[in-house]
């Protein structure tokens, strides 16, 4: 089993410790390199210059489904040159009535080398197969959808 993991860091800078109060800012870090300014969403009184938790579930989507996508293109051969995805994440009430990211819609744009073609139909065929084989879309319970055009 492999074990992955992130350090997260958060102090109480200029505020008191009070409902509405205090600043949720703090840094995620990824390794000695790669570390992001988070907080929470600007609705709930985040900074929107930093990233926060809905998007970042939308960005580790993203990104499994486009390493999933290319690892199945390169089986088949497929001379993919640029790949491009805008995620969308909807926050509402999911089903228990909770508070939830409850849907993330994916746009992926995949370009081919000069000359290669393939037609949409296949492509939305192996965008499911990526969706399906992803490890992030397989440990979330709500809806993920991913919309090829």
């Amino acid at each position: 089993m492999t074990e992955i993991s992130i350090s997260l860091v958060w102090k109480l800078e200029n505020g008191e410790m009070l409902p509405g109060k205090y600043s949720n800012q703090h840094k995620i870090i990824f390794t000695p390199n790669i570390s992001i300014l988070a907080d929470s969403a600007p609705d709930w009184r985040g900074n929107k210059l930093n990233s926060n938790p809905e998007q970042t579930l939308a960005a580790s989507l993203s990104s499994c489904h486009m390493m999933t996508f290319l690892a199945l293109a390169a089986k088949m051969k497929w001379p993919v040159t640029s790949y491009k995805d805008k995620a969308l994440a909807t926050l509402g009430k999911n089903s228990k009535g909770k508070m939830s990211v409850t849907k993330i819609v994916l746009n992926p744009k995949v370009e081919f080398s000069n000359g290669f073609s393939i037609n949409i139909e296949e492509i939305k065929k192996v965008q499911d197969r990526a969706h399906r084989y992803c490890f992030i879309a397989n440990s979330l319970s709500e809806e993920v959808k991913v919309d090829v055009k």
